[in-house]
């Protein structure tokens, strides 16, 4: 916390009554360092490189401009708001579990965010989007409680071990889905779904991914009560938080960006995992003032995967899911290596 706890000294104030100069302030941190203004440069030009990337010549045809303005300018907008809300979802659920590997694919609220959606698509086929999207996150926060009642009730001693067992759980959930599906012929329209793809993301129909920026807000205003709750119910409960009510605004919030970024991309694995371990690898393990690297990081991220995607086999297309997983398992396996060397 940034505040002196109460009865400790100000450093700069004079006692009371006391004449001189007005009294120095102590230095305050500045949001927007050099750094992070070079951050946010080359971010933005990934965005507006993501503007021009593509087959169709938006300058030559005779409908280019409406072009633009129908596929590129959302697709990159849909880039900038899941990339950003995803890696602040891996971030609030490393914090409130105090572990580096856990994110919403390790853990298996994405799964669960599937078969809510998938329930919805099977019992009520023309329901409209923002009924799928209610549907999934209700499942992605009743799959992510799941989760951490089972690391209440159970004490694992290898950190390593916690998001083995949440993909285990995502498994089990990814299993029933895919029987499910298969039982009622609905398995291609559920692997298209969950492929993790910009490719169908138009202007009408990714409008509902705006909802995500409450999420990133949100995150923002409540940082420093979830770094409380990541230090144990005994210490938030000593400082007056309800540890519990921070653990549901946390699973709130991490179950929101899942179900929506679902819902209208798909699965972004490993987003939440890599993007907070970059970051707290060159800046430490501050949440406040890493959250404007997370959420820039994973803009740059999830644009950069796009645009390979969209590059590597032109005329065709990659799903970003693809090449992300590949980024990420690269990733992942580097940090179980580099924690085994260091135990």
């Amino acid at each position: 916390m940034s505040h002196p706890p109460t009865g400790a000294p100000t450093v700069g104030r004079p006692s009371h009554g006391a004449a001189g100069p007005a009294p120095a302030r102590a230095p305050r941190a500045r949001l927007f360092t050099w750094p992070l203004l070079i951050g946010l440069a080359v971010t933005t030009g990934l965005v507006v490189l993501s503007l021009f990337v593509g087959v169709y010549d938006i300058f030559g045809a005779r409908d280019g401009a409406e072009m633009f303005t129908i596929t590129r300018v959302p697709r990159t907008i849909a880039l900038v708001l899941a990339g950003a809300a995803m890696a602040m979802s891996g971030l609030v659920m490393q914090q409130l579990t105090q572990n580096r590997f856990v994110e919403p694919t390790t853990t298996g609220t994405t799964e669960w965010a599937g078969l809510g959606l998938l329930l919805v698509m099977i019992l009520a086929p023309e329901a409209p989007l923002l009924v799928k999207m209610c549907a999934a996150v209700a499942a992605a926060f009743a799959g992510t409680m799941i989760f951490f009642l089972f690391l209440r009730r159970v004490t694992l001693r290898s950190s390593v071990i916690v998001p083995v067992v949440g993909m285990m759980l995502g498994a089990v959930v990814g299993a029933v889905s895919s029987y499910i599906a298969l039982s009622t012929d609905m398995l291609q329209s559920m692997g298209v779904w969950f492929l993790g793809s910009f490719t169908s993301v138009l202007r009408g129909q990714y409008e509902p991914l705006w909802a995500v920026a409450i999420v990133v807000v949100a995150v923002f205003v409540a940082a420093d009560r979830f770094t409380l709750a990541g230090l144990g119910q005994d210490i938030a409960t000593n400082v007056g938080l309800n540890h519990n009510r921070i653990v549901l605004l946390g699973t709130g919030l991490i179950a929101a960006a899942t179900g929506i970024v679902t819902v209208v991309v798909g699965n972004l694995p490993f987003l939440g995992l890599i993007v907070p371990n970059i970051v707290s690898l060159f800046r430490g393990d501050d949440l406040r003032s890493n959250l404007p690297w997370v959420c820039l990081t994973g803009i740059a991220t999830v644009t950069v995967c796009d645009i390979i995607g969209r590059v590597v086999v032109m005329p065709f297309e990659v799903p970003v899911a693809l090449i992300l997983a590949i980024f990420g398992s690269v990733v992942f396996i580097s940090l179980l290596l580099r924690r085994h060397r260091r135990a």
